[in-house]
């Protein structure tokens, strides 16, 4: 197995500071930076849905559906006419501002192209944006991760994917073995069925009948430049974690150009990658937690084990069901 050298040596702790890099505190009341912050709101609705950079503020290309209150640090989704419908209104909104981005170039992130539908999660109604829009509001995202282990005579060993050079994010970097963003109108479940497929070329059959759900990990996230895109977006996630435990003789293999090859690594091998920061960011987290739930990282062998724990499991500032 080749992997990518880095030149650092990364604790747990330090792979999840990697991530989840939003202040824990009151962000609207911390100085400098943080306060500059905008708060993002939908129509009729008092709770904030998303955290916006002053500078996407600043450069976006507003449309008139959308209304910015900079002495508040307020903007607000008020579409003038909803024609009794708020979410076809809210969400064709998006729409048009989106398209006016991509016209207008404006932003490295959305990359000059359309992407599929992400809900607003905690939305009393029915919304949605496009997936590369989610970070310049500071939405809420969802997430999918499986992992795919088998227990072997020498001990488990665990299906680990390396992204392709050609996507846009987090090129060439390891992965959970499928993965995915969970779309507008789709659950968790349903994303890891589909994703299977696509990336690991593992039957539908094998996925509704023999995967666990293991629950969920939540971080708020900043864009690096292993992200794409603008530095600095604020990137909320929740991602629903799965385990698959196959035999020896069933293999994961690539059935899309999003991955470059699989490895079947020891339980050895993939500390060693985490240690080298080989992972996508938040792939490193889900790794983290699947060695917790399976016994490998322990309060006996791991001193920051209560940290690491609650940090894996964020309470995040917005709200993430509807009222």
């Amino acid at each position: 197995m080749s992997v990518r050298m880095a030149s650092t040596t990364k604790s747990y702790l330090d792979l999840i500071n990697d991530c989840d890099r939003f202040p824990y505190d009151d962000p609207l009341k911390l100085g400098d930076h943080w306060s500059q912050i905008y708060q993002f709101m939908l129509l009729d609705d008092p709770r904030t849905h998303g955290f916006m950079l002053a500078s996407t503020v600043k450069k976006m290309p507003w449309i008139s559906d959308f209304v910015i209150d900079h002495k508040a640090r307020i903007v607000r989704l008020s579409p003038s006419k909803d024609n009794g419908d708020p979410a076809a209104a809210c969400t064709t909104a998006f729409s048009k501002l989106i398209q006016r981005i991509i016209d207008e170039d404006t932003f490295r992130v959305i990359h000059g192209t359309h992407s599929e539908p992400y809900p607003i999660i905690g939305a009393n109604f029915s919304v949605s944006m496009e997936r590369y829009a989610s970070t310049l509001f500071g939405i809420v995202s969802r997430g999918a991760h499986l992992t795919v282990y088998t227990k072997t005579a020498s001990g488990m060993k665990i299906w680990v994917p390396r992204r392709s050079s050609t996507l846009f994010t987090y090129p060439n970097c390891l992965d959970t073995t499928v993965a995915g963003g969970v779309a507008f109108g789709e659950g968790p479940f349903e994303c890891i069925v589909r994703e299977a497929d696509e990336e690991a070329s593992l039957p539908g059959d094998l996925i509704r009948k023999q995967v666990v759900p293991c629950g969920c990990i939540s971080y708020m996230g900043l864009n690096d430049r292993g992200g794409g895109g603008e530095a600095g977006l604020i990137a909320p996630d929740i991602m629903f974690v799965y385990d698959l435990e196959i035999p020896e003789g069933v293999v994961c293999k690539q059935n899309d150009d999003e991955v470059k090859e699989f490895y079947l690594m020891t339980v050895g091998e993939v500390k060693e990658c985490l240690a080298r920061a080989e992972f996508k960011t938040n792939s490193a987290l889900v790794m983290i937690d699947f060695f917790i739930r399976h016994g490998i990282i322990t309060a006996e062998n791991e001193k920051n084990y209560a940290d690491i724990i609650a940090r894996l499991h964020r309470k995040l500032p917005l709200p993430t069901t509807p009222q």
